[in-house]
């Protein structure tokens, strides 16, 4: 028997700071912060949370033996796509009026379950943050 995966339950980025990225995360996606505490000896730990899904938020530099993460931690270089039930043109004005330069867009980019309308910005460390609704208005 093979082993096959059906979904994704979460992810970690690297930040240089937790507390910036997680209040940018919560303000600009609507991201509830939760912070949990990962086990004795531990120190606690930064989420953020969206549907079925969370992110960890790792401070660069953690060490590596308290948390258990990728051979190369780098804060900025993550390329992360969101989806929204929000149109392009809402999503444009939601990051104008919190100051948030786009990148791109909107443009038509391929998604997972077919064409996706995309807006780039990137995070307060630089990662590209892809906001997208499918064009059939599928979140």
């Amino acid at each position: 028997m093979s082993v096959k995966v059906s979904a994704i339950d979460h992810i970690v980025i690297n930040v240089s700071d937790v507390a910036r990225s997680a209040a940018w995360y919560q303000k600009i996606l609507g991201m509830e912060i939760k912070v949990f505490d990962p086990g004795p000896g531990k120190t606690p730990r930064t989420s953020l949370v969206f549907g079925d899904q969370k992110i960890n938020v790792r401070p660069r530099g953690a060490d590596k033996v308290e948390w258990f993460t990728a051979d190369h931690e780098t804060a900025g270089s993550d390329d992360l796509c969101f989806l929204t039930a929000s149109t392009p043109d809402q999503v444009v004005a939601h990051l104008g009026a919190h100051g948030v330069a786009i990148e791109e867009g909107p443009v038509t980019k391929q998604g997972a379950r077919g064409a996706l309308r995309s807006v780039y910005c990137r995070d307060p460390d630089g990662s590209l943050i892809e906001i997208s609704s499918y064009e059939d208005g599928a979140a």
